[in-house]
């Protein structure tokens, strides 16, 4: 749900945004977030309808992926972004769970 959130108010790349923002919101709570974490949760996420993957350019339009590409190694020239689907948002809108540091990041 935490890399869900991540995505659903604009596109984000794994090692600009997801990983970094993940995983300070885990450390919170003790748990250690590897990259291989967000990559198969996003895998997930895309493969359940929920999120979708894209390349963006700054010389043309965004290319819609058809599925989750290999993200082996951080990019050099961070081409591959994610964002939430029409499904994704009303799982999103529907998840009542409340994350114990939900309140701070709120507040």
């Amino acid at each position: 749900m935490l890399v869900l959130d991540e995505i659903s108010d604009d596109y984000e790349n794994v090692d600009q945004i997801i990983l970094p923002n993940v995983a300070k919101e885990c450390s919170k709570l003790r748990v250690v977030v590897e990259r291989s974490d967000i990559v198969n949760a996003l895998a997930e996420l895309i493969e359940s309808g929920l999120a979708k993957a894209y390349l963006l350019s700054s010389s043309g339009p965004a290319e819609d992926l058809p599925c989750m590409p290999p993200l082996d190694v951080i990019e050099d020239d961070f081409k591959t972004y994610f964002y939430i689907t029409p499904k994704g948002l009303e799982c999103h809108l529907s998840d009542t769970t409340r994350f114990p540091f939900e309140d701070e990041r709120d507040a």
